[in-house]
């Protein structure tokens, strides 16, 4: 239920909003998160490489480089707490001729300046932890990089907000923000409805610029960078051990390969500017491209087994940094802006500075004595044993019945996350937080069982359940009436 007065708003339930939001619900302190999606983490936060950077690329002294330094080694207590996969599998950073080695060597010395582990390597020794990668004459070895769930880390990062008080207000697209000086409170109108508060964090990703400009004129701007990507099957899992990088150019990290933690690989992405900021077709050109980058350092990658291309947004400030301050003019306002890559690994570093910096400046914060810092545990058939499952099978019989094939998901887990604080309610929002759909067949088979479970538990028409946001209905009309 709406409060009359929150203490703080969040604008954007991506990663960086949903990890804000939850800090903030470790005090007693009444808290407000704005979405102007029908789920979390629907935008930058759901196309991304999957990637916890080690944090050797950003240049020294900036923000980048700060909370990628501070973020990367806090993901093993925040992933345990909130139930999210998460693998430190190192990355290699290859150069493919002689007179890249230099560049290697340059970026040695910023990890150095940056405070991250790295060693250089030799031809024999990454073919030793590579053999697919034969051209390589040397690499740079960052151990600590890793591959991370970021729908989930996102998904349960909201849910444990919402669980300890938070409340979450999705499909509320921010149209205007008003500020009555005299009393110090933002009146945020949305599409739907105003909220009233006293603090208000900017976390709008790609429409962070649009954001702040509602109060007055700013001096920066969000520009979208586009990238594109393939993913390969299960079947291509074992091509790469560790995320393999090319040297970074002045575009970004350039097209990478990597394992996920499900055993798919991911290759991309490319790096386009787009003046459109939701704008996430792709193109066979660029496809063809990126196919072309990655497969010029590592061999025979199997596209054959591609089961899906996607393209993302990456939110770049034209200050070439993240924005992370409050608003010169009117200081409870917060901007945390323009935060594409390393964002990822540097959002829990980027919460805690917020709150606990920049927001317990301009309001008392309270430990909340009953702040949990755990999600309850989400039950993964696919991870047991088969002594395991029996007794599963057991207790509840809908464990045992399989909706989506490919990735085996069961009635009992798609159950579990629809009683859950932040349930889905699309076919994509199934699909981000238990991968229905995500595998060979993407949905073909399973996505109809799907969209009649999800119109039973909202007790909806199966006409009114979107593909993905509010306006992207699956079927439009009854083309005949059945008559028992």
């Amino acid at each position: 239920m709406k409060k009359d007065i929150y203490d703080v708003l969040v604008i954007g339930a991506g990663i960086t909003g949903s990890l804000i939001a939850r800090e903030l619900s470790k005090y007693n302190l009444n808290v407000a998160i704005l979405e102007k999606h029908n789920d979390v983490g629907n935008e930058t936060t759901s196309a991304n490489s999957a990637i916890i950077h080690s944090g050797y690329d950003p240049l020294p002294n900036t923000n980048k480089a700060k909370f990628n330094a501070l973020g990367n080694p806090m993901f093993d207590s925040l992933c345990e707490e909130l139930d999210v996969s998460f693998k430190r599998i190192g990355s290699l950073t290859v150069a493919v001729s002689e007179n890249q080695i230099p560049i290697l060597e340059e970026l040695k010395k910023r990890s150095d300046i940056n405070g991250i582990p790295v060693k250089l390597l030799n031809k024999e020794d990454v073919l030793k932890m590579e053999e697919n990668i034969p051209n390589a004459v040397g690499a740079l070895y960052a151990p600590t990089c890793g591959i991370i769930d970021p729908f989930n880390l996102c998904i349960h990062a909201l849910e444990n907000a919402v669980d300890n008080g938070a409340d979450l207000f999705l499909s509320n697209k921010v149209i205007n923000i008003e500020y009555d000086k005299k009393n110090g409170i933002f009146d945020v109108i949305s599409n739907v409805d105003n909220y009233k508060s006293k603090i208000v964090i900017n976390a709008a990703g790609n429409y962070a610029d649009k954001i702040a400009s509602l109060l007055h004129p700013i001096d920066w701007e969000i520009t979208s960078k586009k990238g594109e990507y393939f993913v390969l099957d299960h079947l291509a899992k074992n091509i790469v051990k560790h995320v393999i990088f090319p040297l970074p150019s002045e575009k970004g990290k350039g097209v990478l390969v990597t394992p996920t933690v499900d055993e798919n690989i991911l290759v991309g992405p490319s790096s386009e500017i787009v003046f459109e900021k939701d704008d996430v077709s792709t193109d066979k050109i660029t496809l063809n491209n990126v196919k072309k980058q990655a497969s010029s350092i590592v061999k025979d990658i199997p596209f054959k087994y591609t089961i899906r291309t996607f393209a993302g947004l990456r939110p770049s400030c034209s200050r070439h940094d993240f924005i992370i301050e409050k608003d010169k003019e009117i200081e409870t306002f917060i901007n945390v802006s323009g935060i594409e890559s390393p964002g990822l690994a540097s959002s829990p570093a980027i919460a805690e500075y917020v709150v606990n910096t920049l927001v317990s400046s301009l309001i008392p914060l309270i430990n909340k004595e009953d702040f949990n810092p755990y999600v309850k545990k989400y039950i993964r058939p696919k991870k047991m044993t088969e002594e395991e499952l029996e007794k599963l099978f057991k207790e509840d019989k809908e464990y045992g019945e399989i909706i989506c094939n490919c990735e085996r998901v069961s009635l009992a887990e798609i159950k579990d996350v629809l009683s859950r604080s932040v349930p889905p309610r699309s076919i994509k929002g199934m699909k981000r937080r238990l991968r229905s759909g995500f595998g060979r067949c993407q949905g073909g088979f399973c996505e109809p069982k799907i969209l009649l479970i999800l119109a039973k538990h909202y007790n909806v028409s199966p006409l009114d359940i979107p593909l993905d946001d509010v306006d992207s209905n699956i079927l439009l009309t009854k083309i005949k009436e059945v008559t028992k």
